[in-house]
């Protein structure tokens, strides 16, 4: 019987998952024994749209429909929590499986924290995480780097430092080192991730670790929470998952790939923080960038940690109605807002039409914060101060009482009595 804290390698029973999912399908065995036995009412996920550039949300809500969303998509950089509390209600009153990534992760445990998300009611199968690659990149950077046409390509995957491609012919690697050293490869957000293992889900599962004759027909899976035991054990005694205690060497193994992803992670964050500046040449540099700014709300609407019912960047009080670019009091608000938990998904960079890089700025605050403050966003439940107050009950005393001294009882307790 698996228990929190085992490390196994697992792997499908069930023929039609196996010839379509990747790492001998456990993942996707263990969802289907979830919707079976509605562990879960619906389990989503992402899965490929009219081809591998176009990653799509998908809610399956019978196991039927699973195969058809196994295997993985670098190039897909879609965050699911936002969507879960957008469109799903937060999962109040549906037990949802979901897919996640270290982002994906953290952006969960924020909007729990504030109680725009049920996590009660969540199960999170996390996977090991090496980056994504953008979209539109990912097709120039095939075309120029590899001379394939992106649109015969059928299948990516990156694998010991290589993004590879396969497509009818042939197949092709090149170093993700060398990929970036031209300024193609991960997206920035994903080179300075420093949560490549999200041990947060209930279950940690890839591809790092799995050594021997298991390599490649395996899932590594580390056993996080109770709710992850029950879910392998039950998968297990339905039949349509197999698992052994994880080879030794392959743990060693495990640590080891995961160190040099944070090593990496902390190189590139060096990098990109340093080229910002310090002090006033860093804030004339983002108020430079931010000039291009067409105020069209996507960094907002995509951000996991911006949820409130009024958004203030949208008060005249604040901000200027029409004036294009907008305000520096604009970006001031979101920074002040958002920093402290910053998850760096990187959402709000990547779907700017104006090719701002917002999450380098937000990721550099954020960073800054956390050596100030010693909160880590998105590993835990623990509340960043601002967050102690509920939004909603928050602008209901603005409104009656007519102050302006939001968060007046979290930071006046004498107030509270």
């Amino acid at each position: 019987m698996a228990k929190k804290g085992d490390m196994l390698y697992a792997w499908t029973n069930d023929a039609d998952i196996k010839k379509k999912a990747e790492l001998g399908g456990a993942v996707t065995a263990i969802w289907k024994h979830a919707l079976d036995t509605k562990a879960v009412d619906a389990v989503l996920v992402i899965s490929r749209g009219k081809d591998l550039y176009d990653a799509k949300p998908t809610l399956v809500r019978t196991s039927a429909e699973l195969a058809n969303t196994a295997g993985s998509l670098h190039c897909g950089t879609l965050l699911l929590p936002k969507l879960v509390k957008k469109y799903l209600e937060g999962s109040e009153n549906m037990k949802l499986g979901v897919t996640v990534k270290g982002c994906d992760a953290m952006a969960f445990y924020e909007l729990a924290k504030r109680k725009q998300i049920n996590l009660d009611n969540v199960v999170m199968i996390g996977v090991n995480c090496g980056g994504s690659v953008s979209p539109v990149l990912a097709r120039k950077m095939i075309a120029d780097k590899y001379g394939v046409d992106p649109d015969v390509v059928h299948k990516e995957e990156i694998d010991k430092g290589q993004f590879i491609i396969e497509y009818e012919g042939g197949h092709k690697g090149i170093s993700v080192d060398e990929l970036e050293e031209h300024g193609y490869g991960r997206r920035s957000n994903c080179r300075r991730c420093k949560m490549k293992v999200p041990r947060q889900a209930d279950l940690a599962c890839g591809n790092w670790g799995v050594i021997g004759e298991k390599a490649g027909k395996a899932t590594f899976v580390e056993v996080c929470s109770e709710k992850g035991a029950n879910l392998v054990n039950g998968a297990v005694k339905s039949g349509v998952l197999a698992t052994e205690p994880a080879n030794p060497k392959g743990l060693d193994i495990r640590g080891k790939v995961e160190g040099a992803m944070l090593k990496l992670g902390e190189k590139w964050r060096k990098k990109d923080f340093e080229a910002l500046g310090e002090g006033k040449d860093r804030l004339k540099k983002i108020m430079s960038e931010t000039s291009r700014c067409i105020k069209c709300y996507s960094c907002i609407s995509a951000c996991p940690i911006c949820y409130c019912v009024d958004c203030t960047t949208k008060n005249p009080s604040y901000i200027t109605p029409g004036e294009i670019p907008p305000n520096f009091m604009f970006h001031l608000i979101r920074f002040a807002h958002i920093a402290p938990s910053c998850v760096n998904c990187g959402q709000c960079q990547e779907l700017c039409p104006a090719e701002i890089p917002n999450a380098l700025f937000m990721h550099a605050q954020q960073v800054e914060l956390e050596k100030m403050f010693g909160h880590t966003p998105g590993i835990s439940m623990e509340l960043p101060i601002l967050a102690y107050a509920e939004e909603r009950v928050e602008r209901e005393r603005l409104h009656n009482t007519g102050s302006d001294m939001i968060y007046l009882n979290v930071f006046n307790p004498m107030k509270q009595h």
